[in-house]
């Protein structure tokens, strides 16, 4: 982790759109439950969404400029 220990920066894109078929944010992939809770995870639940994301991007097949949106 960097200097900012145990801070985990947050995945929103600002792109705040749910994909009502996939239940995910469009932008960060994220759940509605994984959003609300995101400021109340410890850094390691937050690393843990953050591998979530990782592989729900892998398993949808999200291009590299949409992982970088």
């Amino acid at each position: 982790m960097s200097a900012l220990a145990g801070r985990v920066p947050s995945p929103c894109v600002k792109i705040c759109q749910m994909d009502p078929a996939l239940g995910l944010c469009v932008g960060c992939r994220r759940t509605l439950q994984e959003i609300a809770d995101w400021l109340e995870m410890t850094p390691a639940a937050q690393l843990a969404t953050l591998r979530r994301i990782a592989e729900r991007r892998r398993r949808l097949g999200d291009s590299p400029e949409q992982q970088a949106i």
